[in-house]
């Protein structure tokens, strides 16, 4: 496991769990060998049962009264951290949490680090560093589906799938080495298809996992949509629709956008990172061109298109480098503008790619466009919806390092080259899902990752 500093962990720290600014309640939360002390200190009474809510007064340590709680206690090592931990639950004005803080500061107490309550819970064996990790994905998570991947993890299921990986990794090493080390024992006869076969039934399981890795960036960071279209096609009408208020100035003048502007709005299950860009025409003034010119900067980098046409204008003409990018996985054609055509009849642009009509004025046709976005940002998702995805860019790294080493053991197992090469590589492969639960001795790795959380969690 990782190491640490025991006078470290010895100390009790605390902090506001919950939010700044003024709330019905804020929760402080301590955690270390003075909780038990602290309850009768501050509340002058034997404290209550464990996990049972009481009310008292709280007092300084000058006996003064800052406010009338609700204080819980969790004896270790059955608390979040694996240690004594007190919740104390006060009105919400900062003035009052920021003097409890202060109180048991002068009682022994630390302010705690970004993080330390649940690098505590890791340290002590509460979960490993994969549900550790799941914690900060359910506070950021800005989606439905991000939120059940997330909470997914924190129960475990990442973590669980890799410890099968390791389990059957050491298996493999196991036979492999007995070979190498005990070479004149009574053993089995060596049967390198074995090892060769199950190494290769590893990878495939591996790879399956890795192929999740681009869905869990589109739920960990919003997927990124960009809306191209031609000036006046209704893109930034489009925008504020989708938003919900003016966002984006808009004009009957075309040309008017000239720097993308974007919004986080939620679609379907997901959050999306919607922007709006310049028009795409042939000509411009030179400010115009320079927008035009970041659009195509922008498409590079976006995640899936919505290609906006008014759709009582010809289609128009595409800048060459454009429809190299367009497809229909990432893909929605959108026809605007059908309050004004007759009897609402488009022409289709492409014949593979999906079509969708509506009206940003009045709002026609808009829950189709979100149910088509749901369905195109889901369909990244290689694996079944009940099934692991890996959410976190740190674990997808460490797979596909370790997969890197299973395909080199296989192939000097498969070409016959000496046994110990092959298990040099699966070791490696073994460090690396060693980092995803956090079966390895890095510090370093445990401040970057900690240093990311909110202070309080």
């Amino acid at each position: 496991m990782i190491s640490t500093d025991t006078n470290h962990q010895q100390e009790t720290i605390a902090a506001q769990a919950t939010g700044g600014g003024e709330a019905a309640i804020a929760v402080i939360r301590v955690s270390g060998p003075l909780v038990p002390g602290l309850v009768s200190a501050i509340y002058h009474s034997p404290p209550p049962p464990p996990r049972k809510f009481a009310r008292g007064k709280y007092r300084n340590v000058r006996g003064e009264v800052l406010d009338d709680t609700l204080h819980c206690r969790f004896p270790a090592p059955r608390s979040y951290t694996g240690e004594d931990v007190l919740e104390i639950s006060c009105h919400g004005n900062p003035l009052i949490a920021r003097s409890i803080l202060r109180d048991l500061s002068a009682r022994g107490c630390r302010l705690a680090e970004p993080g330390e309550f649940t690098r505590r819970a890791f340290l002590n064996g509460r979960m490993d560093l994969s549900q550790a990790e799941a914690v900060i994905d359910i506070i950021r998570a800005r989606g439905d589906r991000a939120l059940q991947v997330a909470r997914h993890q924190l129960q475990g299921g990442l973590g669980k799938r890799v410890k099968e990986f390791i389990h059957e990794l050491l298996e493999i090493l196991a036979g492999l080495e007995a070979y190498i080390d005990f070479p004149e024992e009574d053993l089995p006869v060596e049967d390198p298809e074995g090892p060769v076969k199950r190494i290769q039934r590893l990878d495939t399981a591996v790879a399956r996992l890795i192929k999740t890795a681009r869905y869990g960036a589109l739920l960990r960071e919003g997927a990124r949509v960009l809306i191209i279209g031609a000036p006046n096609a209704g893109k930034s009408s489009l925008l504020n629709r989708l938003a919900g208020h003016d966002r984006v100035l808009v004009s009957n003048q075309p040309g008017t956008t000239r720097d993308a502007v974007e919004e986080r709005i939620p679609v379907g299950d997901h959050c999306i990172r919607i922007m709006d860009t310049a028009g795409l025409r042939s000509h411009g003034d030179q400010l115009e061109t320079m927008g035009m010119r970041k659009t195509l900067e922008y498409a590079e980098e976006a995640d899936f298109f919505l290609l906006l046409l008014d759709a009582t204008l010809p289609h128009p003409a595409l800048p060459v480098s454009l429809p190299g990018l367009l497809t229909p996985d990432n893909t929605l054609v959108v026809h605007n503008k059908i309050d004004l055509l007759p009897n609402q009849t488009v022409q289709p642009w492409g014949s593979d790619f999906k079509q969708i009509s509506l009206s940003a004025l009045t709002g026609e046709g808009l829950d189709d466009l979100e149910a088509a976005m749901n369905d195109l940002i889901e369909a990244t998702n290689p694996v079944a919806a009940e099934e692991f995805v890996v959410i976190g860019a740190r674990h997808a790294e460490a797979l596909e390092t370790a997969s890197v080493s299973l395909e080199e053991s296989h192939s000097l197992l498969l070409n016959h080259e000496p046994t110990e090469l092959a298990v040099s590589h699966l070791r490696t492969a073994l460090h690396h899902f060693g980092e995803i639960t956090g079966q390895v001795d890095n510090e370093a790795m445990l401040d970057r990752l900690f240093a990311n959380f909110c202070i309080g969690k």
